[in-house]
């Protein structure tokens, strides 16, 4: 099983953070992880807030491939309707090349309507855009050349260069909760990415479907999804318990906020059904609900209690990969780093042993080696 690490680049709930302050701190986290042995840095793509502000992912991942050799990078996820398709594949493409086949490329259409907003775009073209856009990157990286005539992007053909070195096969995921979005992540052959908000049993409707539509579409079982966690892992539970609570309640709030999850905008676009049912729930529930059930989803606690999480969580969705963040909702650097170091001493190799399906193109690039 793989496990990475998720670099969520924000300043929320740390008291008079200076942004190159978060940005130094999760640096410093992924270069541990290097260290340790964790499978893959993902980092986010988000814009002008504290809630999150990695505005090129792929930028990032650029500059990580040399700091850190021994792990793959992921994007999770290049948001397609804020960047031109041309230059999404171009940055893929080279990345992938210096980094020797390490890129995950993951791809989502946003969520955030003030980012929306920022970009001069409406939430209601997102479907379209990134439809459009996500048919000529995948095409771009099998074959090396880009085109499209679609209602947002008229590209003429042109060949890339450099040209893409290795295969993609296997490694491009896609953010998928809405009924469109789990339906477009299967016709492009991704692995589904969804993140630990909420119990999931409730997210199996989704999970089934995408695996019925990828057997549907390509006539294969779909690769193991990628769950985006949140974790605090400390021996004390007592402690842990507080420490999670308090940090993963402010997360929740930043998110509430961020997204205007108290607002009922959602139910009015079309294609953000799962979205509308979550925003309804924040207003029925308040904070002290949703943080309640972002913490039955994530994972806390001591090594054994997380080991146990992790292992009920396989039982109901099956095979997965994790990117868990340490460093989230105000949480001091020296205790995300504590909570890293002991996870990766006594969860890591365990979640480690776990076997699931390689991606094909992994398989190559390790044959190469």
């Amino acid at each position: 099983m793989d496990v990475g690490i998720q670099m969520v680049l924000a300043t929320y709930g740390w008291r008079g953070m200076s942004d190159d302050q978060a940005w130094d701190e999760e640096i410093r986290l992924a270069c541990l992880a290097d260290e340790l042995g964790f499978d893959v840095l993902w980092a986010v793509e988000h814009h002008f807030n504290d809630y999150s502000f990695c505005p090129d992912n792929l930028q990032l991942m650029a500059y990580l491939a040399a700091v850190c050799p021994n792990i793959d990078l992921g994007t999770a996820a290049v948001i397609l309707p804020w960047n031109d398709p041309l230059r999404v594949a171009e940055k893929a493409i080279v990345l992938d090349m210096l980094s020797k086949g390490r890129l995950r490329l993951g791809i989502g259409r946003g969520l955030a309507r003030r980012e929306f907003a920022a970009f001069r775009q409406t939430m209601e073209e997102s479907r379209e855009r990134f439809d459009e856009s996500a048919a000529m990157i995948l095409g771009a990286l099998r074959t090396g050349w880009m085109e499209g005539d679609g209602k947002y992007y008229k590209q003429p053909r042109i060949e890339l260069r450099p040209r893409p070195k290795y295969s993609f096969d296997g490694r491009i995921y896609a953010v998928a909760a809405s009924d469109d979005s789990v339906e477009a992540c299967a016709r492009l052959g991704a692995r589904m990415v969804m993140f630990a908000d909420r119990p999931w049993p409730l997210r199996m409707p989704a999970i089934n479907r995408h695996r019925e539509l990828t057997r549907q579409y390509h006539g294969r079982e779909a690769l193991p999804m990628l769950i985006a966690d949140f974790c605090v892992c400390w021996p004390d539970l007592a402690e842990v318990e507080d420490l999670s609570r308090r940090h993963m309640g402010s997360f929740v709030q930043s998110n509430v906020e961020h997204y205007e999850l108290m607002s009922d905008h959602f139910s009015k676009v079309k294609g953000y059904d799962a979205y509308a049912q979550k925003s309804e729930i924040v207003r029925k529930t308040g904070l002290e609900g949703m943080t309640e059930g972002f913490m039955k989803a994530a994972v806390w606690g001591p090594p054994d209690r997380i080991l146990r999480m992790l292992e009920e969580r396989r039982g109901v969705v099956g095979d997965f990969e994790l990117a868990t963040s340490f460093r989230f909702g105000g949480i001091p650097f020296s205790i995300a780093e504590k909570s890293m170091r002991l996870f990766a001493k006594e969860v890591l190799p365990v979640l480690q042993s776990w076997q699931t399906p390689h991606a094909p193109a992994v398989v190559e690039r390790a044959a190469a080696e």
